[in-house]
């Protein structure tokens, strides 16, 4: 065994370096070196992994299986988050994915509209009609308020009544919506009005009075059906709010350029009247003259009448002879002889006969007397002056302005440049009145108040934001990604720094330390302890013989094997591979 042991090449410098290092540096290196590998094969799949984006999130069951085997058919990957909530897929393939899909038809909705009606049955009776057509209603107007950019889902149900010919037993349709917002969104009373508006108007005779709509927390956002102008409260509020507004800004730009713009504050009170009222004024004015009174009808009746001649005496054939007309003269000479008097034909001269005349007195029994009555009526009706006057009051009339404004005191440079702050003066102040006065419309009759105050204003320092740098949300996520990357950088600096450099010097000094071949120790321990001491094999410092000697190196042999199993690893392998 000495023999082999004298004779062994020496080891090469690696595993001499190797062996040289105690087991606990062993271990750290090994670990270091793990660590290492380890860290940059995660960096290296950490920059080589894609970038995923959402595809589509919300998704149905039944989509989401359809879409899936779309993916696995185009060898698309994909993964989910969110709880399986959101399905996303690299980000250079987000759009050409879509538009395949879309080409798919996919996704076709939780929700169905009036494709419905497209795969209609032959045969289907009335009744599946009507709610097929209820059905695609309700889908349909769910994809438009989905539209919307804070509602993430919806549901609307709609009752219709069925259509009678009983007047009096007809009901109207009502619609309840359900909305699923987006966390972190909200609806403002216009929005949710639009909603309402939107559903009454997409179906006969529904009226936004019967439109409900609440949200995923089981919150009324409707107005209530009760009053007309429940809704507008907010509305009343936000214009109350701008009167003031308007007002405060009146005041400030029209005193900035006298005071500064840091030296003026205003704040202004409005007291509004939104009360609804309409009123109806019938007034009657005294009769005018005649002459200046308005003629409506002027209606003139006029009648007159003859009295026939009264026929008396005895009957007979003179006697029922026909009056003689009116516009006969009475007398007239040489007339001609009547014949139907032939008496007075007959004998002209007669006495008590006159011509052209039928013969009165007892021998004809005629006596004739004539005439006239006149009537005349005239009726005229006069319009009577009246005045109807129906006002409606604007709503939201101001009833009542308080303005309040406080100034500071004004810096006044005098002739030698010295500067100083004074107070305004009474008659600055009066007209800074007059200005504020005119500028918001006082008006002193409906009890309009102002107050002008002149105070050196307080030092105030500039106030800071209401969110801090630090806790904006921006600032928040680039301080995730930068204390993310610190967290690499400083793992993989302790890896370098703290376990493999020191265990790469340790190594680095193990090659650079010369060892003595096994055989030389040995040699050298003949000539005595020292030397085998000096090699760090120890010895008891006592004078050996050569038999002691020989126990001595095999001692220190064994040791050795024992101690350093891969120097004497490596002297074995060189032996079984030399001559």
């Amino acid at each position: 065994m000495a023999e082999l042991v004298e004779n062994a090449p020496p080891p090469s410098l690696l595993n001499q370096a190797w062996g040289r290092l105690t087991a606990g540096q062993k271990m750290g290196l090994g670990v270091a070196l793990a660590a290492l590998v380890a860290l940059v094969t995660g960096l290296w799949l950490w920059g080589a992994a894609p970038d995923y984006r959402v595809l589509y999130s919300n998704l149905s069951d039944r989509d989401g299986g359809a879409i899936i085997d779309s993916l696995q058919q185009m060898n698309v990957p994909y993964k989910f988050a969110e709880g399986g909530g959101v399905l996303m897929v690299p980000a250079d393939q987000v759009h050409e994915v879509r538009l395949h899909l879309a080409g798919q038809g996919l996704p076709k909705g939780g929700t169905v509209g009036f494709e419905l009606m497209e795969n209609e049955k032959f045969g289907t009776s009335e009744f599946l009609e009507q709610v097929n057509y209820k059905r695609a209603l309700e889908g349909e107007l769910a994809r438009s308020v989905q539209t919307l950019s804070a509602v993430q889902a919806a549901r609307i149900h709609l009752a219709i009544p069925k259509p009678t010919v009983f007047v009096r037993e007809q009901e109207l349709p009502t619609a309840s919506v359900v909305l699923a917002l987006y966390p972190g969104r909200v609806l403002d009373p216009g929005q949710v009005n639009a909603i309402v508006h939107l559903v009454s108007s997409s179906v006969p005779k529904l009226t936004p009075h019967n439109v409900t709509v609440v949200d995923q927390s089981g919150n009324l956002l409707s107005a209530p059906p009760s009053g007309e102008n429940s809704a507008l409260d907010a509305e009343q509020l936000k214009y109350v709010h701008q009167i003031e507004q308007d007002d405060i800004k009146r005041i400030e730009d029209i005193l900035s350029p006298l005071v500064g713009l840091a030296n003026v504050h205003a704040q202004v009170t409005a007291e509004v009247d939104f009360t609804q009222s309409e009123q109806t004024t019938e007034a009657y004015k005294p009769n005018q003259p005649p002459n200046q009174a308005a003629v409506v009808s002027q209606q003139t009746t006029e009648s007159s009448s003859v009295n026939a001649p009264v026929v008396g005496g005895v009957p007979g054939a003179l006697t029922n002879q026909p009056p003689v007309p009116a516009a006969a003269p009475l007398t007239a000479p040489n007339a001609a002889p009547n014949p139907a008097n032939p008496v007075a034909g007959a004998n002209p001269t007669a006495p008590g006969v006159k011509l052209g005349q039928p013969p009165s007195g007892p021998a004809n029994g005629t006596a004739v007397q004539n005439s006239e009555n006149t009537h005349k009526e005239m009726t005229t009706n006069y319009d009577v002056d009246r005045t109807i006057s129906h006002t409606r009051l604007p709503v939201g009339m101001v009833r009542r302005l308080s303005v309040a404004v406080i100034l500071n005191n004004h810096r006044v440079t005098d002739s030698a440049g010295k500067v100083s702050v004074r107070p305004f003066s009474e008659a600055e102040k009066n007209q800074m009145s007059l200005l504020i006065k005119d500028a918001v419309g006082f008006d002193a009759k409906r009890g309009d108040a102002l107050s002008l105050l002149n105070s050196p204003f307080a030092d105030q320092k500039e106030k800071e934001s209401e969110i801090p740098l630090w806790k904006q949300p921006e600032s928040v996520a680039l301080a995730k990604n930068a204390l993310k990357y610190l967290v690499i950088l400083g793992v993989a600096l302790y890896l370098m720094l703290g376990i493999i450099r020191p265990a790469l010097r340790n190594f680095n000094q193990a090659l650079k330390a010369p060892v003595a071949p096994v055989a030389d120790v040995l040699e050298q321990g003949r000539e005595g302890e020292e030397a085998l001491e000096g090699a760090g094999y120890g010895s008891d410092g006592q004078t050996l013989s050569d038999t002691s000697r020989h126990e001595a190196r095999l001692t220190k042999a064994r040791a050795i094997a024992v101690q350093e199993p891969a120097i004497v690893a490596s002297v074995l392998r060189d032996w079984m591979h030399g001559e």
